[in-house]
């Protein structure tokens, strides 16, 4: 498994280093020099440890040898994602803040009424990263194994259980929703202000269980500090191949995390257009594609157009989802 002792020195000082520099003039912009020629920033609208960010350390580190410029990781949680999202929103639409969008996005998309026209609001996707399972996991002192025991457990006990997630509106928050709407089942979540957090206190024992990415379990998984029953995924991981997919027991059940990039609305095309050929050539590279495979994530890519009408497709999938869990 990836972590940041095998960030290269260059990729730490591109990514890392600068996360304290001030804000940046855009007076000097791309008329006197080729874009970047200072650095961007790029938001992840949650604490660091969750996948988000491991996605985004990764691809960055590629960007920012390909473009010759430190790609500035800048963790804002908070609001399940909403207050980056609107941080970048109101940016200068001139592509040096870039927004790291995750599932969050999509179901906050998909939870407004009225829905917009491609419910992007004022952020415009520009390229895909990584599409990967998330696990069920429970804290080793549960006393159950595997997932037709969990869903048994959890029927048997009402409101006993608590379950974590990275906050109202992740995938965590709308996996652990639709497995209690499908297994008619009650127990309370705990939100947390990004996944990170939340593992910290399963593995102490504090929460009973969460839905989470597989990057962001793995290093707890392995240490035997939790244990996974399943994948979230309608088949099987090949990153997982042991586990049940949760749809073997709830048929109707499917989710995953789905993660990208997004510029505020009006950056101009060719600013968007290099950033996807870019991001679609790092995650080509061979690094990365090992690195995505150990964390059981696969690479997203296809030029503006197609990732936007995946986007959208997305959110017409967790809007069918959030209706469902908010009739029972």
């Amino acid at each position: 498994m990836p972590n940041d002792t095998t960030i290269t020195r260059r990729a730490l000082l591109s990514c890392a280093a600068w996360s304290g520099v001030a804000a940046i003039s855009p007076a000097f912009g791309a008329a006197d020099a080729p874009y970047p020629p200072m650095p961007v920033t790029w938001v992840i609208p949650f604490a660091p440890g969750g996948a988000t960010g491991r996605l985004s350390l990764l691809v960055c580190e590629q960007l920012s040898l390909r473009l010759g410029q430190p790609f500035v990781l800048d963790h804002r949680p908070g609001g399940g994602g909403n207050l980056a999202t609107r941080s970048v929103a109101n940016a200068a639409p001139d592509g040096y803040t870039l927004l790291a969008t995750s599932t969050a996005n999509i179901i906050n998309a998909a939870r407004a009424v009225p829905p917009g026209p491609d419910g992007t609001g004022d952020i415009i996707p520009v390229a895909g990263m990584a599409r990967m399972p998330l696990l069920l996991l429970v804290n080793k002192e549960l006393q159950v194994k595997a997932l037709a025991d969990f869903l048994a457990h959890a029927r048997a006990n009402p409101g006993k259980l608590s379950v974590g997630s990275a906050g109202p509106g992740t995938v965590q928050f709308a996996s652990a929703e639709l497995f209690r709407t499908l297994g008619g089942i009650t127990w309370s979540i705990v939100d947390y202000r990004g996944s990170g957090p939340a593992l910290t206190d399963l593995a102490s024992g504090h929460i009973h269980a969460m839905f989470d990415n597989t990057a962001s379990a793995l290093e707890l998984l392995r240490s035997g500090k939790v244990r996974a029953l399943a994948v979230s995924t309608r088949e099987r991981s090949q990153a997982f191949p042991e586990l049940p997919a949760v749809a073997e027991v709830l048929p109707a059940f499917e989710t995953s995390g789905f993660y990208g990039v997004a510029a505020p609305r009006g950056t101009p095309k060719p600013i968007v257009d290099l950033l996807n050929r870019e991001i679609n050539a790092a995650l080509t590279d061979p690094a990365i594609i090992r690195q995505f495979a150990e964390i059981g994530a696969t690479p997203i890519s296809g030029d503006p157009g197609i990732y936007a009408a995946t986007y959208r497709a997305e959110i017409m999938h967790w809007r069918k989802v959030v209706q469902a869990s908010a009739k029972n």
